[in-house]
């Protein structure tokens, strides 16, 4: 571990904030709007196309809305999604979760591309938001007890950036959390995502669609523009150095294994070349903060993309941690220490909630063993048969809050009990 210690001084900023993804944007709108001074670095000089990121919740919508977000993404298209429907290869409904059902502003979803929702992000920094591309931090910087007080910037021209906070928004591979003494040990799925963007799309509903097939999970959702993303489930050497005919074989295979992809057929077909191979993981550091410093977004935290929770979940991140800060004293650093431990008291728990829903709907939706496909389908099934837990999972879902299945829940989903909740509930 490299931390180099520094005489205390002047700061250059009220935050520091170390990654320019969701995370470290939206923790910018949402300090900026604080009137603190934020100073934000990314190693990046410009972003790279990623298909990742791409579905915002309800409950973003709403945070979005007050950081002055949403029009920009509403003003650029942004497809409004009402429903994420479990479905059979064929496209028979298993479960669906009907978004106009919750009682918000919002009962939606909201569906762009990544790179757009960061532009959005960007444009709403406030005037006391600094933002510098093709920086990269390779050290953090402390006191003479331990506290982070500032970062290293990397290079010939490497600068000491003093900060009364520093957030490590850095990504799965967070250096700053590794340069902190923090941990996250994250775990690959034994399955990989191929992702397709297509273009002139046939029509297809306004929704989140996940097919459980023999093969594992296929995704399909629209994007602006008449475009189409999907993802379908595959190992992690299933198209390795692939020629075009194997290409071609494969997605007959797939059209074949998945019919409800039909009348998608002629526009995946040309899309096999634009085609990205997407690595799959999931983790959660133990501790999201040290004095001085906190974890946002996926330096803190990693969950199967199905649910559609890991940029979501950032986005609660920024909006949690700026809470705590609002009505802090920047500068009395035993106060500010205290509210980033709030901080991680608040996440820790709502993170370890997220992060369970989504490897258990991973587990029902990806299996391609017989037993577990049949395990997976039987638990769909169920939930289809409660309305109150289709509501609940629903809800869960939309990051307005979160309401875990217990043992009894999961009984009355496998039909081993009735669901008895559910007749208590409407004799109130």
């Amino acid at each position: 571990m490299s931390l180099r210690q520094e005489t205390p001084g002047p700061v250059d900023a009220d935050i520091v904030i170390c990654g320019a993804g969701v995370a470290g944007l939206a923790a910018a709108c949402a300090l900026g709007r604080l009137g603190l001074d934020v100073l934000l670095l990314e190693k990046q000089r410009r972003q790279p196309p990623v298909a990742k990121g791409e579905v915002l919740q309800p409950g973003s919508l709403n945070l979005l809305h007050g950081w002055g977000v949403l029009p920009a993404l509403e003003a650029r298209r942004a497809v409004r999604l009402d429903r994420l429907v479990a479905r059979r290869a064929d496209g028979s409904e298993l479960l669906t979760m009907d978004f106009g059902q919750l009682e918000t502003e919002r009962p939606w979803m909201l569906s762009h591309d990544y790179a757009t929702i960061l532009e959005c992000l960007g444009e709403s920094l406030g005037d006391t938001v600094r933002w510098q591309r093709g920086v990269l931090v390779d050290d953090l910087l402390t006191d003479q007890y331990g506290r982070v007080t500032g970062v290293r910037t990397a290079g010939a021209s490497g600068r000491e950036i003093r900060a009364r906070a520093v957030l490590a928004a850095d990504g799965r591979s967070s250096r700053l959390r590794r340069l902190s003494g923090m941990t996250a040990n994250p775990v690959a799925y034994g399955h990989r995502l191929l992702s397709f963007e297509l273009s002139g799309r046939p029509p297809v509903a306004d929704e989140v669609s996940s097919y459980v097939t023999d093969r594992g999970l296929v995704m399909v959702y629209p994007l602006p523009d008449d475009r189409i993303r999907v993802y379908v489930q595959v190992t992690a050497d299933e198209l390795r150095k692939a020629d075009r005919e194997r290409l071609r074989n494969w997605c007959d295979e797939l059209l074949a294994d998945v019919p409800a992809l039909g009348p998608l057929a002629t526009v995946l077909r040309d899309s096999l070349d634009s085609r990205q191979l997407l690595p799959v993981f999931q983790f959660r550091a133990s501790s999201l903060v040290r004095p001085g410093i906190a974890l946002i977004g996926e330096a803190a935290h990693g969950v199967h993309p199905l649910a559609a929770q890991g940029m979501n979940t950032a986005i609660g991140d920024a909006a949690a941690l700026a809470s705590r800060l609002a009505d802090v004293d920047l500068g009395d650093r035993t106060a500010l220490d205290g509210a980033l431990r709030a901080y991680e008291t608040e996440r820790l728990e709502r993170i370890k909630d997220i992060h369970s829903m989504s490897h258990s709907a991973a587990r029902i939706m990806t299996s391609t063993t017989r037993g577990g496909r049949i395990l997976g389908r039987r638990l769909l099934s169920g939930s289809a048969r409660s309305g109150r837990l289709r509501y609940q999972m629903t809800y869960n879902m939309s990051g307005l809050g979160m309401r875990p299945l217990g043992t009894l829940d999961r009984l009355v989903q496998l039909g081993v009990l009735p669901d008895r909740r559910r007749a208590l509930v409407a004799t109130r």
